[in-house]
């Protein structure tokens, strides 16, 4: 007999082992593609899809799809025009009928994002539709509605949603008096939450003291509680050492503890001399960590100083052994750095991630004392430390050299981009995500391998020597325990300085060949163009950057060049998605003087050689007139992203014009336009035609009559 030729496939998989495949693929587009293969493989597909987000018009019920009857997750706080009520308000007859549109197609929805511009979009979705919701996370950049009783935003939500796990508040606009008097009228619901995200970044005051510890008496089984409060003594309601006992006695089931200052949502790029003192002494953190024995990740952002920190954060790795991540902000003397013992932060050797934020006496000594004692740290992020160098950050990084792979540093004054990026040379073929500032020096060498020190010459040097090199003697501590230090922790620092770099020359290779994610900072008038000179000339695996221009235009001179310098990151092969984040940019709209660019200049500044970029996915906030509550493109802007021929997703963190919005159909494989008002207060009464609900439907049936090739 001739045998069987038939090739065998991955279709002859049984079904339980495609299915089981399909789960694992998490990219959409994959997903996609694998739906159209066959019947077969659509079926599972569907039947593994999880997770669905919506766009488009939620009016148009004939587009709502009805094939992903497994989805358990669903988001439809994108649906266009963004901003608007899911549902005509005042409610209309077509309304019931979206809402049990939406519940037919999703039947299985325990998990749902939504825009809730008003209480009457939750009493109708929620209204004998999905009662087994687990998961809700609320949106809403308007203002609050005028007149609505305190509570009336989550009276429908308690009401419905008995099985409530989870509830994430923090990009949804609501009073702080709105939540404490619903969660003690339902008892029952506040006991079953488990998660709580009370971090709104569009408070002024955030949660007062006695709100704090009324929320956290009515949910004793929270394991996840984030809240934006304030740690100001000068303000009513402060978060003080009362609170702090209060959450520890009240909630001792948390594993994640996130308390923020309101004023932490602001861009502080330098923090001030001196400062308030805040109302948290040692006895009541030590008390706090001694309550809290499952906690895994902490963030205390006070923005006031906490001093005499060191011992109570010795107390985190035996009271807190689960602890994995750590995010302090203005806490003082966190690793005191005297002597060879470790003390203070450096004792919590199980952390995998560590923040510290505007610490005013963390040195280079401390900096490595935090590399002998936390040696499994995988992330590491320092911002407006003043004492820090290039030293103490490139010691720190030949000692974690064999797990680091993500480091942010922001805001100190003796690390500019060159001398950051020199620092972390140790660590430059293994580091994935990297966050700098970009301030450029006039002295800067940006020569590569130079600046490289030997920790083997140390040995050699007298005290007074070895204070110049680590600027001990600007502390005033003790030299002689700083030498006796160095003869501790010398010998291994040099030989994962050697192991890291394979012979003693101390030069490293010129390639970031695990880069995938690179942050940048800069300010206004400054240009990208010396970032490959910097060093970061080679980066072949660079897939996304982040670039956050900030500052004041008005009063800026005419750039002497014609672009930012967006045209030299075409360098890397790679790179695909981009944030180009303006929004803090200020300048004048309408009214510039004599001799002054408007926006409208400045965006064709920033945006000049976009088009040279082969990116697939671009996010933009343009910049603003801080008189006119507004983010709007403007038509050089439009212009010049209708060049990036590669786009397949362009989100506008802002508005434009309807007519602006047509120059995108000219993209070719453009798939997805959002423009989203995602900033605090969203216009209530836009007059243009960019957020119109015709504009924008216009706009979707144009860019969806286009053929795509794939």
């Amino acid at each position: 007999m001739v045998g069987n030729n038939q090739a065998t496939s991955v279709s002859h998989l049984p079904d339980e082992i495609l299915s089981k495949v399909f789960t694992g693929i998490t990219d959409t587009r994959t997903r996609n593609s694998l739906s159209l293969v066959c019947q077969s493989f659509y079926r599972l597909e569907r039947k593994t899809r999880t997770s669905l987000t919506l766009r488009g018009n939620a009016r148009d019920l004939y587009r709502i799809p009805t094939s992903f009857t497994h989805v358990t997750n669903l988001d439809v706080s994108l649906l266009s025009p963004w901003g608007h009520a899911l549902f005509c308000s005042p409610i209309t007859a077509d309304s019931p009928l979206l809402a049990q549109r939406l519940r037919n197609a999703f039947p299985r929805v325990t998990s749902l994002t939504l825009y809730v511009r008003d209480p009457q979009t939750l009493q109708l979705l929620l209204f004998n539709h999905w009662p087994d919701l687990r998961e809700v996370r609320l949106v809403r950049w308007h203002q609050r509605p005028q007149g609505l009783q305190p509570g009336s935003d989550f009276a429908a939500l308690f009401s419905r949603c008995r099985s409530l796990t989870s509830l994430d508040l923090s990009s949804f606009y609501h009073w702080p008096e709105d939540l404490p008097p619903v969660l003690a009228a339902n008892i029952t619901v506040a006991a079953s939450l488990r998660r709580l995200n009370l971090l709104t970044t569009s408070f002024t005051e955030g949660f007062k003291s006695n709100q704090i510890e009324s929320i956290t008496s009515s949910c004793p089984n929270l394991e996840h509680f984030l809240v934006a409060c304030n740690f100001d003594p000068r303000y009513i309601g402060f978060v003080g050492d009362e609170t702090l006992l209060a959450i520890g006695s009240n909630c001792p089931k948390l594993k994640l503890l996130h308390m923020a200052d309101t004023s932490s949502f602001t861009n502080r790029r330098v923090e001030e001399e001196g400062g308030e003192d805040a109302r948290v002494n040692r006895a009541t953190l030590e008390a706090l960590f001694s309550g809290l024995p499952l906690l895994e990740e902490l963030v205390l952002d006070v923005c006031k100083n906490v001093n005499e920190s060191s011992v109570a954060l010795e107390m985190l790795s035996s009271k807190c052994p689960n602890l994995k991540v750590v995010k302090l902000g203005q806490f003082q003397g966190i690793c005191l750095a005297i002597g060879s013992r470790l003390d203070g932060i450096a004792l919590c050797h199980g952390l995998r991630s560590l923040s510290v934020n505007n610490c005013g006496d963390l040195d280079d000594m401390g900096l490595i004392e935090i590399g002998r004692g936390c040696s499994r740290l995988v992330k590491f992020e320092i911002q407006g430390c003043k004492l820090v160098t290039e030293k103490g950050l490139r010691t720190m990084t030949c000692l974690l050299r064999k797990t680091l792979i993500d480091v942010k540093v922001a805001s100190c004054v003796n690390l500019d981009a060159a001398a950051t990026l020199r620092a972390l040379e140790p660590i430059r073929d293994r580091i994935e995500r990297l966050h700098f500032d970009c301030v450029w020096k006039e002295n800067d060498n940006f020569g590569h391998g130079f600046c490289n020190f030997d920790l083997n010459a140390l040995d050699g040097q007298n005290d007074s020597e070895l204070m110049d090199c680590f600027g001990g003697d600007e502390c005033g501590e003790d030299t002689s325990n700083r030498k006796r230090q160095k003869c501790e922790y010398g010998s291994e620092a040099d030989d994962s300085f050697l192991q890291s770099n394979g012979n003693s020359n101390g030069y490293y290779g010129n390639s970031w060949d695990r880069l995938q994610y690179l942050s940048l900072w800069i300010k206004v008038g400054d240009l990208l163009t010396q970032l490959p000179l910097a060093g970061l000339e080679d980066c072949p695996n660079l897939e996304e950057i982040c670039i956050k221009v900030e500052g004041d235009c008005r009063g800026q001179p005419k750039p002497a060049v014609s672009e930012f310098g967006l045209s030299i990151l075409a360098c890397y092969p790679q790179l695909s998605k981009m944030h180009l984040d303006c929004g803090d940019t200020k300048g004048f709209v309408y009214t510039a003087p004599s001799g002054q660019m408007d926006l409208s200049l400045w965006e064709r500044f920033f945006l000049n050689g976009i088009g040279s970029l082969s990116l697939n996915e671009l996010h933009y906030w343009p910049p603003q007139d801080e008189d006119v509550n507004q983010r709007c493109l403007s038509l050089p802007a439009a212009g010049l992203l209708q060049e990036c021929y590669t786009l397949r997703k362009l989100f506008i963190h802002g508005t434009t014009h309807e007519h602006f919005m047509n120059f995108f159909l000219k993209i070719p494989n453009l798939r997805d336009v959002q423009l989203r008002e995602d900033y605090y207060p969203a216009p209530e009464n836009d007059m243009s035609t960019e957020m119109r609900v015709g504009s924008c439907s216009r706009f979707e049936d144009a860019l969806n009559r286009r053929q795509i090739c794939d």
